[in-house]
């Protein structure tokens, strides 16, 4: 009986070793440099979030590791990055539920938000630190962010969803855009003691401050004309 008992006790030590070492190569997978979590939700969440409520909710992991090979690194191809449209969809579904808010269009560059939206509040200083504040909550902290309650920017905000930043001089021309939204309508609060209320630095690259006066009518008539080309031809397109 011990015996049987001894051999039991083994196989069942055994069968969870074997467990434990499947268990291991169903949760991490070696991918070069990255240590995938697979079905991170069973290991993590075991209740499985299915929706994206419950998904906002979690955190994120990743692991990393150094592969030890000189020249052995991760491939640009491989690193995410900002989908600008989505967010730009979550700034303003955020910003609608700032009071008084009716109307909200967002534009989402490389390194700025530029917000016009549409109110009646009877306070608009404190009405536009909200709005600044909501995108801020969602964009990387180098971005910048410059709001108005003045609706006649729409159409002029809208035009940019037809270039990119591959367009030629396209920093010239929606500095030029900045400039005028900052005058039309409060920006709320400053970000910090070393920060303007757009969240702009002295002495920082990509600080509108640092580039004022800098920017000439060279180059910006030709950032117009594609604009302009590139909205008829989506409008061509969509015919």
């Amino acid at each position: 009986m011990y015996a049987v008992g001894l051999s039991s006790l083994l196989l069942i030590a055994g069968g969870c070793a074997g467990d434990d070492g499947a268990a291991r190569e169903d949760i991490y997978k070696e991918s070069g440099n990255t240590i995938n979590v697979q079905n991170r939700e069973d290991m993590y969440n075991p209740n499985n979030a299915d929706t994206n409520r419950e998904k906002g909710e979690e955190f994120g992991y990743v692991r990393h590791q150094s592969s030890g090979i000189m020249g052995d690194t991760a491939s640009y191809d491989d690193i995410g990055s900002i989908d600008r449209e989505k967010v730009a969809d979550t700034i303003g579904k955020i910003v609608l539920t700032v009071p008084n808010i009716q109307d909200v269009a967002t534009l989402v560059t490389d390194e700025e938000v530029l917000m016009v939206y549409e109110t009646d509040t009877q306070n608009r200083f404190e009405t536009a630190d909200q709005v600044k504040k909501s995108a801020m909550s969602v964009v990387p902290r180098y971005y910048h962010v410059y709001v108005t309650d003045d609706t006649s920017f729409l159409k002029e905000v809208e035009n940019y969803a037809y270039i990119d930043s591959n367009t030629d001089n396209y920093e010239q021309l929606i500095d030029r855009t900045i400039q005028k939204i900052v005058k039309s309508a409060p920006q709320g609060r400053k970000m910090s003691d070393g920060e303007n209320a757009n969240g702009e630095q002295q002495g920082e690259m990509n600080a509108r401050m640092n580039r004022e006066g800098e920017n000439k009518d060279n180059g910006l008539q030709q950032a117009e004309n594609q604009t302009e080309s590139n909205r008829e031809g989506l409008s061509r397109t969509m015919e």
